[in-house]
């Protein structure tokens, strides 16, 4: 577990993520990163936007859906 201090930034704040967090979400200076809340009441900090995964979700649907139609038009 590590702590973090909530810092002002600017009129905002914040906090600094240690080196090997960043190495861990594999994330770096400007790439977003998603506060994502966890169903017991916390959170969780992912590199990887979870509208997104809805998204492929969906389009994987649809691409079962109408498999044989895509496969007619790729020709």
């Amino acid at each position: 577990m590590l702590e973090l201090k909530v810092r002002k930034i600017g009129n905002s704040l914040g906090v600094v993520l240690p080196k090997e967090v960043i190495n861990r979400l594999r994330t770096g200076e400007d790439q977003p990163l998603f506060l994502v809340e966890a169903s017991d009441g916390g959170y969780l900090i992912t590199p990887y936007d979870p509208a997104f995964e809805k998204k492929m979700e969906k389009a994987e649907e649809i691409i079962d859906r109408y498999r044989n139609t895509l496969h007619v038009l790729a020709q």
